[in-house]
């Protein structure tokens, strides 16, 4: 009837929508995969009996999170046969996701990519715990381990994540500066105050997905990325290469034809870029013409 209100599961799974999303995103790096894990946690909380549901909350997570974990599998098998490196899907983030420095930290690129070094059931602990602080009866139930597995799996995620995890949360004034130095490079032709920023063992990924040209393998040290900045931004214009938050973080569009090009992610250590990451498939693209709501 025209004017009634969302039943019950509706207005339940409407309340957490943006919560779950991020739960599966921050576990499958893959916006698209993330959006369909949420169509098949509906289907499976349509059918819940909510009086039997003491945290309706947790419950969703739960159903999430089993749901992740069967698609990693999936997804796994998918980038043993991708074309060159695989990149996690950039997201237009909103403004509030930067201002929750743990939450923007727990999205960034670099974070993600240090993530897809976990194996799947550890990747599940330490976001449930570290990024949504659930208890461990709640994990527990959502990876289907025992409190003394779920304890030693998330004292073993944290030390791995910590050995690779960025040394610090990026200052908004490194992320400009360092954004300032990439367009004034476009602009001008002079890239010395970029080439100062990057660090000795910089390392720079592209993901074009075979469908667009990128760097197949990583390219590390700064000489030799250098040479491919040097390339690239020679042949853009620098109107087209435009700042926007990409998960929780400053970052670069380039557009062409009024199409986005190609995402440019960067991960800044002690005021200086270790990594860069450009994204150009075409088919992890489409997060970027909308602002995604991500919550904790």
């Amino acid at each position: 009837m025209a004017g009634s209100s969302p039943d019950p599961a509706t207005e339940s799974f409407l309340a957490h929508r943006n919560l779950l999303f991020t739960v599966a995103y921050e576990m499958l790096g893959s916006a698209a995969d993330a959006e369909d894990v949420l169509q098949e946690t509906w289907m499976r909380w349509t059918g819940v009996d909510l009086a039997e549901v003491r945290d309706q909350r947790a419950y969703l997570v739960r159903i999430t999170t089993r749901q992740a974990l069967g698609r990693l599998r999936t997804l796994g098998r998918r980038k043993e046969s991708y074309v060159g490196t695989w990149l996690p899907e950039p997201l237009l983030t909103t403004p509030d996701v930067a201002e929750d420095v743990e939450l923007a930290d727990s999205v960034s690129m670099a974070m993600m990519l240090v993530l897809e070094t976990l194996p799947p059931t550890e990747r599940a602990v330490f976001v449930l715990r570290e990024v949504f602080d659930l208890d461990y009866d709640e994990i527990t139930e959502a990876v289907d381990k025992s409190p003394a597995a779920v304890r030693q799996i998330a004292h073993r995620a944290r030390a791995h994540v910590a050995a690779r995890r960025p040394r610090g949360v990026v200052s908004a004034t490194d992320a400009r500066h360092a954004l300032d130095a990439f367009q004034r490079a476009a602009k001008t032709g002079d890239l010395q105050s970029l080439l100062d920023l990057l660090a000795p063992d910089v390392v720079f990924l592209g993901d074009g997905g075979g469908v667009k040209q990128a760097v197949l393998k990583p390219i590390v040290g700064a000489d030799r990325v250098t040479r491919v900045l040097t390339a690239g931004l020679g042949s853009i214009d620098a109107a087209s290469l435009l700042p926007a938050q990409v998960n929780g973080y400053p970052a670069l569009v380039l557009r062409l034809d009024g199409e986005i090009d190609t995402v440019i992610a960067m991960r800044i250590d002690d005021g200086l870029i270790t990594g860069l990451y450009a994204v150009r498939n075409p088919e992890k693209l489409s997060h970027m013409k909308h602002e995604t709501a991500l919550r904790r």
